[in-house]
């Protein structure tokens, strides 16, 4: 939990999460009206304004317990020319423009062209950044893997689709909670693998 961080580290922290998660929403926002759907635009999440994509509870659980969310963004499937396959689209370019960051943020790390404050800068956001794409590609609901799995199974298998999307965010929970709890993740021992090849790929490190 960040409550538990050094202030140092902190200080480095805050910013490069809340960016890191307005960019992801920012980016689902604006695949969303590129693909003709202009909900979330009229909502006020076509921007990287902090204020319109933070969840006042996502936010206080990240302090607490190190897990929380933002805002989901908006998204009308009426305004869209394919629907199953335009939702797709919005739901990976979250984690897609994590993983830019990411990329850009680690080519920066390889060059060597800064160093002190700013290269442990650039690490946690290299490193946040992979773990946030990561995390949102797992398969449960609500996160974004999910619409992309339930999109791809759809038509094959519409009763598993419908049962994910009703007891996933239950399981989500209990996997974060078994991790808090015991210190023992099982969403860690999938998720660590993915992270270390992206941090060598992209940092090199």
């Amino acid at each position: 939990m960040l409550l538990r961080t050094p202030p140092e580290v902190l200080l480095l922290l805050v910013p490069v999460l809340l960016f890191s998660l307005c960019f992801h929403e920012f980016a689902h926002a604006w695949m969303a009206y590129k693909l003709g759907d202009p909900t979330a635009k009229h909502s006020g999440r076509l921007t990287l304004n902090p204020l319109a994509h933070l969840d006042p509870m996502g936010s206080l659980m990240i302090l607490f317990v190190g897990f929380g969310w933002a805002k989901p963004v908006p998204v009308d499937a009426r305004y869209l020319k394919n629907p199953r396959i335009d939702m797709m689209k919005v739901a990976f370019a979250g984690p897609a423009a994590n993983l830019l960051l990411a990329f850009v943020g680690g080519t920066i790390i390889r060059t060597q062209i800064v160093g002190g404050s700013l290269i442990l800068m650039l690490v946690l956001f290299t490193q946040i950044n992979i773990m946030l794409a990561v995390f949102n590609m797992i398969p449960i609901p609500p996160l974004d893997g999910s619409q992309i799995f339930s999109g791809l199974l759809v038509r094959k298998n519409p009763g598993l689709v419908m049962k994910l999307q009703m007891y996933g965010p239950q399981i989500l929970f209990g996997l974060i909670l078994i991790g808090y709890l015991t210190e023992i993740s099982p969403l860690w021992w999938v998720m660590s693998p993915f992270i270390d090849f992206f941090l060598f790929l992209f940092a090199g490190i």
